[in-house]
């Protein structure tokens, strides 16, 4: 499975490539902004887009999601619990001195276990709520990956004082659905390097 960050934006947000390695087809995870810049890496690696998937709707992961959609015709999705969150994305930026545009609605509303195909690969879902409602990580069918948005970092956890945010649900969904994946998995956080689950088990203060 290919894997590809990109840090974007000054919330230095990780935008991920994730594509079949046979087929070429693939996901982009969490275009936060800095768009133009995600399409020419894209077209770097030579594959074709298929999807766009949103781990929450907080505004520095879906900043670029208008332009993705507009570029490569696929549909957006997102947890059916983020929606609020979506729709408060305008007043959400004002917080941070952000004018932005309301983004478009997903296409395609996701729930706990479904799995998202991209070739012969496919992500399944998990809902890890806590930082946002509708929270999700993604785990790769060989179990290998997870893309776990801002429900861990290496060394830390997403904060929970944003609207929606709750600390002993953050902590929950990350002992209860990542933990449990297995030492071996690595992580891929929505910010800063990646990580594994026995670094996190051992070390994170949090846990």
């Amino acid at each position: 499975m290919l894997v590809q960050a990109i840090e974007v934006t000054e919330f230095m947000t990780n935008c991920f490539i994730v594509g079949d390695d046979e087929t070429k087809e693939a996901l982009i995870i969490d275009p936060g902004g800095d768009g133009p810049r995600v399409i020419k890496e894209i077209e770097k690696l030579g594959v074709k887009i298929v999807g766009i998937v949103n781990t929450h709707a907080h505004i520095d992961h879906i900043g670029a999601n208008s332009l993705m959609k507009e570029t490569f015709g696929v549909d957006i999705m997102m947890h059916k619990e983020e929606i609020p969150v979506l729709e408060s994305a305008s007043k959400i930026g004002r917080l941070f001195g952000l004018k932005i545009e309301q983004p478009p609605q997903p296409d395609s509303l996701l729930n706990e276990g479904d799995v998202i195909k991209f070739g012969k690969s496919h992500l399944k879902v998990l809902h890890t709520p806590g930082h946002s409602p509708g929270g999700i990580s993604l785990v790769s069918d060989d179990g290998k990956y997870c893309f776990a948005g801002d429900t861990l970092f290496a060394g830390s956890i997403g904060r929970t004082d944003l609207p929606g945010g709750d600390y002993n649900t953050l902590i929950s969904s990350i002992k209860t659905k990542i933990i449990p994946l297995g030492n071996h998995v690595k992580v891929f956080p929505g910010h800063g390097p990646s990580t594994t689950v026995e670094a996190e088990s051992k070390y994170n203060p949090f846990l």
